[in-house]
């Protein structure tokens, strides 16, 4: 993208959508959890208005750069579990409690 002669924007995504449900799934079955032992569900909070659907189109990006998605859904879950759970360790090692905000 960067490389381009000319500046666009480009849509990088998998054309797969997945629920929320899926990623609480796939992330506590990585450690051994049932989800639902530990997330509660409160409708108070839907939004009001919401997308059906809600999917990234990335064919600009294909047609374009010769892009294509090289991480699965499951294997985004995996690498970003295992990567939380290696900073769990390394916080408790520290003695340090969870960090207040390790992505910002």
């Amino acid at each position: 993208m960067l490389q381009q002669p000319k500046p666009d924007d480009y849509v990088v995504a998998t054309g797969e959508s997945h629920t929320v449900r899926e990623l609480c799934q796939a992330a506590f079955g990585h450690v051994g959890l049932d989800y639902q032992k530990y997330v509660d569900i409160d409708p108070r909070y839907y939004r009001p208005t919401e997308v059906d659907d809600l999917r990234g189109d990335a064919s600009k990006a294909r047609q374009a750069l010769g892009w294509k998605p090289g991480t699965t859904f499951a294997e985004l879950i995996r690498l970003m579990m295992e990567e939380d759970m290696k900073l769990a360790e390394r916080e408790k090692l520290a003695g340090a409690g969870p960090a207040i905000s390790r992505h910002g």
